[in-house]
């Protein structure tokens, strides 16, 4: 291979527009697009089909066709629908990781970040930044009123099935986290940022199709999901890879469902459609907390947003 095609690009690219390659050509994002529209919603769910059938014939009440229509439609939730819906998630990295090779002929690990794969330090450390986040998000909460932190104050009895769930909660979230971010602000921000040769149009079409992809909602709870999906993709333009949403996104949900699950209820939690607007005051402040702590971090840690092509010297002529 010849020294200007050892490195996917001929110039140094930001995260957004990394398809853009030597062998680019406007037909593979969009069938790339069209291929992750169906590993989400036909390959995965049906892939994982017989998991659900097996756990749900290991574990049930009433009849058991009943009960898998109860566990696909997640109503109510059970330990196997959660484990359904987090497996089909998490499938979407293999999905990605299989649509950048035969697609794009990109070696995955171009997904995870410009360098390519992943950054070990910068990853830890926004695990760590995730955490002061939420934990600011929390101390507004108790300002505002009725406090839209607070899920209750009992815990929940202990059963098998708590348990069950909250196993499949600690195993599986990272993973579907993983599978969300991989999709919307990996390929799919690559895919329309490819597209559109514009970053900031990238980072909007991720935020927009990451909150409708929730399905049913009202004002408030869309907002507030726009708002994460934008800040992930920003960070993941300003940083040059998706550690930084990762490490958000699976701190967000591993709280959520934990408390849900302990003290709360899972039903409300994973199923919600509507929110009040005072819970936006929370994830200004999540988010713009994080934002300004992963930025800072990443430049104390010269986390670099581009990729680094080789530079091409030019060949001398003999005299």
């Amino acid at each position: 291979m010849s020294l200007e095609y050892s490195h996917p690009h001929p110039e140094p690219r930001s995260y957004p527009l990394m398809l853009r390659t030597w062998n680019y050509a406007w037909w593979r994002p969009v069938v790339g697009l069209v291929s992750l529209l169906l590993a989400m919603f036909v390959l995965a769910p049906l892939a994982l089909l017989p998991l659900l059938l097996v756990t749900v014939a290991v574990d049930h009440t009433g009849t058991f066709s009943k009960a898998v229509e109860n566990t696909v439609t997640l109503d109510p939730v059970t330990w196997q629908g959660l484990l359904y819906l987090n497996l089909s998630l998490a499938a979407l990295v293999p999905a990605t990781w299989a649509i950048m090779r035969v697609l794009h002929g990109m070696r995955p690990r171009w997904l995870m970040s410009v360098r390519p794969g992943i950054r070990w330090r910068f990853f830890f450390a926004c695990l760590g930044l995730a955490v002061v986040a939420i934990l600011a998000q929390l101390v507004v909460g108790v300002f505002l009123p009725g406090d839209p932190n607070d899920l209750g104050s009992s815990a929940n009895k202990v059963t098998g099935t708590l348990v069950a769930m909250a196993l499949v909660v600690v195993v599986t979230t990272p993973f579907q986290a993983m599978g969300e971010e991989y999709a919307f602000r990996g390929y799919l921000q690559q895919a329309v940022g490819s597209l559109t040769r514009r970053p900031w149009v990238a980072i909007a079409v991720s935020g927009v199709l990451f909150a409708m992809a929730h399905g049913v909602q009202n004002a408030p709870l869309f907002v507030d999901r726009f708002t994460f999906g934008v800040l992930a993709a920003y960070l993941v333009y300003r940083t040059g890879g998706l550690e930084a949403g990762i490490a958000l996104h699976i701190w967000n949900n591993l709280v959520a469902f934990g408390f849900a699950i302990f003290v709360g209820d899972i039903d409300t939690t994973l199923n919600v459609t509507e929110i009040s607007w005072w819970n936006l005051p929370l994830t200004i402040t999540q988010n713009g907390v994080y934002l300004l702590l992963v930025l800072y971090v990443a430049k104390r840690m010269g986390i670099t947003a581009r990729t680094t092509p080789p530079v091409l010297l030019p060949t001398s002529t003999p005299v």
